[in-house]
């Protein structure tokens, strides 16, 4: 019961929900956006309870006008398990809200009008949120499987450009065959915004990512990854090859060919304690 109500206290809603509820008003749609407040709040808890489940630390549940946002203290250093179940937990909850709406109509307790509203939004949403664009579902899903074979701060880059891509087809169609529609150009402008302040932010959640691998708490390690580099790398660019969901063990050649063999925690340590940021591998493997 505890742990229920402290996932309510950790919602908050979007000045942009309540823009788009006060054009409800305006339009009188009120009661379509009453149901869409239901399916939102639905969809963010399938996240915020999913990752309740694996003790992530939760900060905050925010509800936008067409989905909404988990925000955690992660930071891409949990179990790609984890990572994809938290992620698909939210578009999963509409599978149960369609039958449960089915159940609901064929016992007369919801009209045939407010089913078929019902079920269309919660169509919308779910697909809508399944889109490959940052910071939906479906860019966080994009974003994974980028980080299944690339570097963490490549892999971020790689995400946000597809996302970018993708927007852009989004926004071409939208003009096309919506150019009038205020609710969509609302949606829009806040995708443009999110995807720009993430961009703007790509060093800042690397260094979170780096951070919590030195700092966080320890996670099972999914795999252990081997990097090959060179003595005359810098530590900087040793540090940009990190990937998520494994730990790495880094070779390091010489020139002369010999191998040093230095843990990931040992380099975390030179780089965020002695502040080496610059040093090459050799001058590390001379102090170590």
């Amino acid at each position: 019961m505890n742990s229920a109500f402290s996932l309510l206290m950790k919602i908050h809603i979007h000045p942009l929900f309540w823009g788009v509820f006060v054009i409800g008003i305006l339009t009188a749609t009120v009661k379509q956006l009453f149901l869409l407040f239901i399916i939102v709040i639905i969809h963010e808890l399938g996240h915020a309870i999913a990752a309740q489940c694996f003790s992530w630390r939760i900060r905050r549940i925010m509800l936008l006008p067409f989905g909404g946002v988990a925000e955690v203290d992660e930071h891409g250093n949990r179990p790609f398990r984890e990572e994809f179940i938290v992620t698909i937990s939210g578009p999963l909850q509409h599978l149960w809200m369609f039958g449960a709406a089915f159940l609901l109509m064929k016992i007369n307790v919801l009209s045939l009008e407010t089913y078929e509203q019902f079920m269309f939004q919660c169509t919308v949403i779910l697909l809508f949120n399944l889109l490959p664009i940052w910071p939906l579902d479906g860019g966080k899903l994009l974003f994974l499987i980028c980080s299944r074979s690339l570097p963490f701060l490549e892999a971020h880059k790689l995400a946000l450009r597809l996302s970018t891509f993708f927007l852009a087809v989004g926004i071409i169609y939208a003009v096309i065959m919506y150019p009038f529609q205020l609710h969509l150009w609302i949606v829009i402008s806040f995708l443009i915004i999110s995807g720009y302040l993430e961009w703007k932010s790509r060093q800042f959640v690397y260094m979170r990512f780096l951070l919590e691998r030195y700092h966080g708490k320890e996670h099972p390690i999914g795999a252990l990854k081997t990097l090959s580099v060179s003595t005359s790398e810098t530590l900087h660019q040793v540090l940009q090859k990190f990937q998520r969901g494994c730990k790495h063990m880094i070779i390091a050649t010489s020139q002369t060919g010999e191998h040093v063999q230095i843990d990931e925690n040992e380099l975390l340590h030179a780089y965020f304690v002695e502040k080496r940021t610059n040093s090459q591998l050799d001058e590390l493997v001379t102090v170590y």
